[in-house]
Formats: structure tokens, sequence, C-alpha cells
């Protein structure tokens, strides 16, 4: 195990538990915020946004401004890598992200490009973050992440978000040799990506695996467990200490699994897990984050101090962080944020 570094986030990450769990919130640098807004608004597109690094230092600051939360998270998207490989990507206002979807041929030419590719058009990412480390308190913890190949996958191939992947899912039941090519891909651009980010100053990076629900037992082994597992193996291979989240989001019964076969720090639970599941199917040692349903956090009041305190104390005999369990709404009351917090810190 490293040893410990003085900042709390970083530290309960490496399995040193705290008096008081540490906290950030999922998008916590966002629409809810009115600076937030007011940014965005003189940008062109959201991608400009992530790609401009005074603007996306900026968006990363401004919760912390606000907030004593212990860690800044990179303002990007998990969608900047296949931009990165060529895919068109925009993103509609109402709608979210679209992308032309891709087919077996346009596969084919991703596996054909020089690694490098990858890293040479995120450059503007690795300066913001070589930024924001340079911003933070010493004790304030830098998260990096990239989304999982499956996650990752599942708009590539869809062209966009969906309830069910259903697109996905079928063409990675048609053309087996072709999806794997595509998640060997992802898996070679997020190990880059990812140690990247921890050499221009990320302490720890997490794994956004949002799309792990919908998937049966050995679809999920295959599509999310092994993949993860590579990358963590990939990054540690050349970064031996590296610290990695994984939030495989609607893992439900696999969740245990995943947390003991990628080699994961820390395992991040959706607001679906009961908290006493942590006890009686995960190792006493592991480090989980969440888990508070983002709208508690909206309607606000004694029911979200309470629901937290609950988790508090559900996971007080291993190390914590405290987090929603999925990422902060645009309704989010700011004084709700500034409550919530709070409580984490003080009781």
């Amino acid at each position: 195990m490293r040893a410990a570094t003085g900042k709390p986030l970083l530290d309960t990450v490496l399995g040193f538990r705290q008096p008081r769990p540490p906290i950030w919130i999922m998008r916590q640098a966002g629409r809810y915020l009115p600076e937030y807004r007011a940014t965005r608004a003189g940008t062109t597109d959201f991608l400009q946004l992530c790609y401009t690094p005074a603007l996306a230092t900026e968006v990363t600051l401004q919760p912390l401004r606000r907030f004593a939360l212990d860690a800044a998270i990179l303002f990007s998207d998990i969608l900047v890598i296949p931009d990165a490989l060529g895919q068109r990507v925009r993103f509609e206002t109402g709608e979210g992200p679209v992308l032309e979807p891709l087919d077996v041929a346009g596969i084919a030419r991703l596996a054909r490009l020089d690694p490098g590719t990858v890293l040479r058009h995120l450059q503007p990412v690795l300066e913001t973050v070589a930024n924001v480390r340079a911003a933070i308190a010493p004790t304030q913890t830098l998260i990096g992440f990239c989304g999982s190949p499956w996650t990752v996958a599942t708009y590539m191939l869809g062209g966009k978000g969906s309830a069910d992947q259903a697109a996905a899912r079928l063409f990675a039941l048609n053309e087996p040799v072709a999806f794997a090519q595509l998640i060997d891909v992802l898996i070679d651009a997020s190990i880059a990506y990812l140690v990247a980010q921890l050499r221009a100053g990320a302490d720890v990076v997490q794994l956004f695996e949002s799309w792990a629900l919908n998937l049966d037992e050995p679809a999920f082994r295959e599509r999310v467990i092994a993949p993860n597992r590579r990358i963590v193996e990939g990054v540690r291979a050349q970064i031996p200490e590296a610290a990695i989240i994984g939030f495989p989001r609607g893992a439900a019964g696999m969740l245990a699994a995943y947390a003991s076969e990628t080699g994961v720090n820390l395992l991040g639970l959706d607001y679906a897990t009961p908290t006493g599941f942590a006890a009686t199917a995960l190792p006493p040692d592991l480090g989980v984050q969440g888990n508070l349903d983002p709208l508690r956090l909206v309607a606000g009041g004694a029911q979200m101090a309470e629901r937290a305190r609950d988790i508090i104390a559900a996971f007080a005999d291993r190390p914590h962080v405290f987090n929603l369990g999925h990422g902060i709404v645009p309704q989010t009351p700011i004084e709700h944020v500034a409550a919530l917090v709070d409580i984490v810190k003080n009781g």
C-alpha cells in the first residue's frame, strides 16, 4: 500500500479510513451552477468548452469556490475519445450527444490508427489537468477519468444514448470480431489517456461504466469486467501505484465480481445499491464511494440529511468517499448542496 499523502480523498482511495468521509459530487461542475451556465453561454458548442484549457479549468474550479469539497474532477466528457479517434461527435441541446454510428468498415479504419493520434488530439485536456493541479490546494485531490470501453462503445455503435443499449448489444452478438476490435482500440486509447492524465497531475482516475446495466452475466464479464481489468493492468504497467476508482452503474449482483476481478482501489456504488450489500458481499477492506440518490439532493431537507447520515453510518467500518449515486441534476438548489457538504463534514 502507498503511504498516506495528506490528501483525505486520495488517502481514502488508497485504503486509509478518515474521521469523516471526504466528499466530491459527480458532475459537480455543471448546469446547476449559474457561473457554469454563464461560461457555457460564451462558447459555440460543448466540445469547445472541453478543449479550451482556460475555460475548462475555470469550470473545474467553480464548485470548489462555493463548497468545501475534497476534490476537483477534470471537466471533460467520456466522448472525447471517440472524437479523438475521428468519429464525428456533436452535442444537441435537449438531446445530448449525437454520433455517426460505426459499422464494421468504420471499426476496421479505427484499428489502423496510430495510437498517438488520441493523445495529440487531447493535449488541451491534459493542459487543463496541469492547470487545475497548479490551482487547487495541496490537500485537495484531482480526479481524472475516462469512459469505460463498453459504455463508450454503446454511443459509438448506437449513435446516441439509449435506455437499453440495444444497438450495441446486438452488434456485439452479430459481429463479435469487429466488436472485439473496437473494444481493443478503446482499451488502448483509454490506457494512454489515463496515464497521460496521471502524469499531467491527476491524483486518481475514475472509470465511468455508466451503462453496466442491461447485460447478462456472460456479457457483463466479457464487456465490462475484462476491459476494465485490462485498463487497470495497463495503467499500472506504466504507473504501478496508480489509484483507480471503478464506477459500474447498474452492476447489481455483479458488483463483487467487478471489484475483485478488475483490481480497482475503490468501488463506486449507484443509489440503487443497498448499503448493507457492502457488509455482506464486499471484502471488508475495500473502500466504497456513494451513494445518495441525486433527487434526494434536489428535494433537500430532513429526508436528505437523514439519508446522508445513514449512508455515512453504514460505511463507517471501511474507507468511504461520500458522493451521489449518479450525477447531480441541473435543477438542484445550490443551498441543498451546501447543506449536504456541511452534513458530511460536520455531522
